[in-house]
């Protein structure tokens, strides 16, 4: 009796656990898209506003204005994580939402990243920076990715002795690359080689994308070019338009497309193991579990 009792006990299935969805270190509420979309709209301001200049704008005087938009981006960028942290703690019950352990891996990754972009800095615009931003972000989410890739960009700025009024601008772009890889479908089921193609053709469009964003930074305020591919104030936005596309064609394509290529190599090539490895630091951190303790007794 006890043997068949035994074996029946066996041959019952044992029902599987369902699998736990990855849990992402800055959780992404209402209140953090209110503060990244502000962060946003005043990131386009700066870069798109010349556009719309009028003809007897003084954009030469506009052009040292970078220190006071640095002012506005740190505040918007506290205020994400702020909100980050209040809805972490809501949704955790109680528990820490953006906490030392959040904090440490965006302090490891940003210094990663910060280190990764000296190595082909000035040649023909390699910067393999890129792939492990897109990738940070994909697996980390966009909260999380748009406060690194700012963060990545300011430490950079710092290690490389590149700071100066392109710094804001590049915390910015950088912001917008590691939140858009984010929210690219398929977080929770595409695994493998379609992620990878996935990742590689956003980590192209985006390293052209970002060169050709960070061309409005200057552009406007160049003088002494010719007029085929200068900024000409008052003139129609589709005017305007087609000698940027212009100006982008002659000068920091040769760029873009270099540094586009190497990301996606490196996202072919490494993309498998640093993804492997962000997703088992972020489960084994267990950002989204709360805090408790227990008596001792």
């Amino acid at each position: 009796m006890k043997r068949d009792a035994t074996r029946r006990s066996l041959a019952r299935p044992v029902p599987l656990a369902r699998p736990v969805p990855l849990a992402r270190p800055v959780p992404l509420g209402r209140r953090s898209t209110a503060a990244l979309l502000l962060t946003s709209a005043v990131g386009v301001a700066a870069f798109g506003w010349p556009l719309l200049a009028s003809p007897g704008a003084d954009l030469v005087g506009h052009s040292a204005d970078a220190p006071w938009l640095f002012a506005a981006l740190l505040p918007l960028l506290l205020a994400v994580v702020v909100a980050q942290i209040a809805e972490g703690r809501a949704a955790s019950g109680g528990g820490a939402g953006l906490d030392a352990k959040s904090v440490a891996l965006l302090g490891v990754l940003a210094a990663a990243g910060a280190a990764l972009r000296p190595l082909g800095a000035g040649t023909a615009g390699i910067e393999p920076m890129f792939f492990l931003m897109v990738l940070s972000g994909r697996v980390l989410g966009p909260g999380f990715g748009a406060v690194l890739g700012a963060v990545s960009m300011f430490a950079s700025g710092l290690l490389t002795g590149g700071v100066g009024p392109w710094l804001p601008f590049q915390m910015l772009a950088m912001g917008w690359v590691c939140a858009g890889a984010g929210l690219l479908p398929g977080a929770a089921g595409l695994r493998g080689r379609g992620e990878l193609a996935l990742l590689a053709g956003y980590g192209a469009v985006s390293s052209v994308l970002y060169g050709t964003v960070m061309n409005l930074q200057g552009w406007p305020y160049l003088g002494g070019m010719s007029s085929s591919v200068s900024f000409v104030p008052g003139d129609p936005l589709s005017a305007n338009l087609a000698r940027f596309a212009a100006y982008c064609l002659a000068t920091s394509l040769g760029w873009d497309l270099p540094r586009a290529a190497v990301t996606v190599i490196l996202c072919l090539t490494l993309g498998t193991p640093v993804l492997r490895a962000l997703r088992r630091a972020t489960r084994r951190a267990a950002f989204d579990a709360p805090v408790s303790f227990e008596s001792a007794n």
